[in-house]
C-alpha cells in the first residue's frame, strides 16, 4: 500500500496515495527516538490497500530524563528507573496521554470512527499507548504495545474506562530484552489479564527490538482489526 508522507513540528503522518483514509494507526516510538523511527515499518506490514490506513507518528516532547542524568531529549514522561519499585512521572505520563487523546480527536474530526483507530507504541510510547487507551471514552479498534510495561499500574481500575474494557491489546515483548525486562511486560500482562482485559501475549527470542517474524504478526492483528 503506498502512502504520502507528510510532516510538521509535531508529527509524521502517511496518509494512503490514492484513497481516503477509512482507519487510522497513532503510533507513539520510544526514549530518544521520533516519529521517523517506525515510518519505514509500514511498508513492511504490507497491509491491504482496501484498508485504507493513515499512520501518524507524533513526536515526543523534549524534556530532561533523569534515568539519562537529566539530559535532554525526546521523552513521553521523565524516567526515574526501570524497576517495577521505581518512582513514575504521573504529570508527564498524563500530559503524554492528552497528546494521544488529542490526536483520536483530530482523527475523529477528519472523519474516522474512533472504532476504526489504533494507539500503538514501542516501550515508553508503548506504555502511554497502553496508559491512554485504557481510559480513552470511546471504544477504540485496538490497542498495541511493543516491548513496553504498564505504567502507574495501581491507579488502572479506578480509572480505567468502561468503553475499552474489551477492546483488543496485542502486548509483544523480546525474552532477551536488556531494557524493559521481561519480566515487567510479563506482570504487566498478567494485571491486566487479572482485570479482566483481552490479551494477546506474543513474546520472541529477541532484545529491544522488532523481528521479522514479529512485524508480520502485528500485520496480521492490523488487518484482522481493521479489515
Amino acid at each position: 500500500m503506498a502512502h504520502n508522507l507528510t510532516e510538521d513540528e509535531n508529527a509524521v503522518v502517511l496518509t494512503p496515495g490514492a484513497s481516503t483514509a477509512t482507519a487510522s494507526v497513532i503510533w507513539l516510538h520510544g526514549l530518544g527516538a521520533d516519529g521517523h523511527d517506525f515510518v519505514p515499518l509500514v511498508p513492511q506490514l504490507r497491509l491491504p490497500a482496501s484498508l485504507h490506513v493513515r499512520f501518524i507518528f507524533p513526536h515526543a516532547p523534549v524534556r530532561p530524563v533523569t534515568l539519562n542524568h537529566g539530559f535532554r531529549m525526546r521523552a513521553w514522561y521523565d524516567l526515574m528507573g526501570i524497576a517495577a519499585d521505581a518512582p513514575e512521572d504521573a504529570a508527564g505520563v498524563a500530559q503524554s496521554a492528552a497528546i494521544v487523546d488529542g490526536y483520536i480527536g483530530r482523527e475523529r474530526d477528519a472523519g474516522i470512527p474512533v472504532k476504526r483507530i489504533v494507539i500503538a507504541g514501542f516501550s515508553q510510547g508503548g506504555a502511554i499507548a497502553l496508559y491512554a487507551g485504557l481510559r480513552f471514552p470511546e471504544a477504540l479498534a485496538g490497542v498495541l504495545a511493543l516491548s513496553t510495561y504498564l505504567p502507574l499500574r495501581d491507579r488502572l481500575a479506578a480509572e480505567a474506562s468502561s468503553a475499552n474494557r474489551n477492546t483488543p491489546i496485542l502486548m509483544c515483548h523480546g525474552n532477551q530484552d536488556p531494557v524493559v525486562p521481561l519480566a515487567l511486560g510479563e506482570r504487566s500482562r498478567d494485571l491486566l489479564l487479572r482485570l479482566g482485559y483481552s490479551i494477546q501475549w506474543n513474546e520472541y527470542p529477541m532484545r529491544h527490538e522488532l523481528c521479522p517474524v514479529q512485524v508480520h504478526d502485528i500485520a496480521l492483528w492490523l488487518a484482522r482489526l481493521l479489515g
